[in-house]
């Protein structure tokens, strides 16, 4: 099969009508109700794809390892899918600490979201994960809201919190100052997917998503008096992150200074 061949640039340019933006000037942005709206949309989503596919693999087997496995697979495709569709709307955080942790760049000279932004992105995860969370028990039966019971108060869980949430920030802004976001999608999700398996606390390492799986019983849950501790160590985590990018990925300088 053979590719249909593409016209002359000239020819190209000659059909292109529509208005050009000024030389160096910045495209743009997405309105951002939209980016809220997309927010909210894909932490709801994240969710629902955590608790669903969680309480999915506890009807079918006894078995907690295929529990975990099936949990953990279908949040790595999940996930995979919401940064590709939502990425270029909002930059698909669906986490707090994203956020906060961009914003924290954007004040020290980096590319990110404001202030007001910050303050609108986190609300709309917030609420995005608890419908999430109430979307998935709907689906399959369960009551709407129940308060987990699911303890996850142990030292070494909130290690594992810690060391889940510096990897993923390490991971993210690694890979924006190496200029290799195109790789997000399947690099997140994969970290995602190993740090279910590879840290104690099955890596929440998002206080949305904790949040939200307060609101469920179910096999993905976290009982709402764990959640504090758990917010707290991603929030350490997010520290950790951003004082290991500063110290792998240093930036170039140029000669002379």
């Amino acid at each position: 099969m053979t590719a249909a061949p593409q016209p002359a640039a000239s020819d190209a340019a000659a059909a292109d009508t529509s208005p050009q933006p000024e030389p160096g000037a910045t495209p743009p942005r997405t309105p951002l109700t939209a980016r809220a709206a997309a927010e909210f949309v894909g932490t709801a989503a994240l969710v629902a794809v955590v608790v669903g596919s969680g309480i999915q693999a506890a009807d079918l087997t006894d078995d907690v390892a295929l529990q975990l496995l099936a949990n953990s697979t279908a949040t790595v495709f999940g996930l995979g899918v919401l940064i590709t569709l939502l990425g270029p709307v909002s930059g698909a955080h669906f986490n707090p600490v994203v956020t906060l942790a961009e914003w924290w760049t954007a004040r020290r000279g980096g590319a990110g979201v404001n202030g007001r932004e910050l303050a609108v992105y986190v609300p709309s995860q917030l609420a995005g994960a608890i419908a999430g969370a109430v979307l998935a028990d709907a689906m399959f039966g369960e009551p709407l809201v129940k308060w987990s019971t699911h303890d996850r108060s142990a030292g070494h869980l909130l290690l594992g919190e810690v060391v889940a949430t510096a990897g993923l920030i390490l991971l993210i802004f690694g890979l924006v100052r190496t200029d290799r976001l195109r790789f997000a999608p399947v690099a997140i999700a994969s970290y995602i997917g190993a740090a279910y398996w590879f840290t104690s606390s099955t890596s929440f390492a998002n206080p949305a998503v904790t949040v939200g799986r307060a609101f469920t019983d179910t096999f993905a849950g976290i009982a709402p008096a764990s959640v504090p501790a758990f917010v707290g160590m991603q929030l350490i985590g997010t520290v950790v992150g951003l004082a290991l990018v500063a110290v792998i990925f240093v930036r170039g300088r140029t000669n002379g200074e």
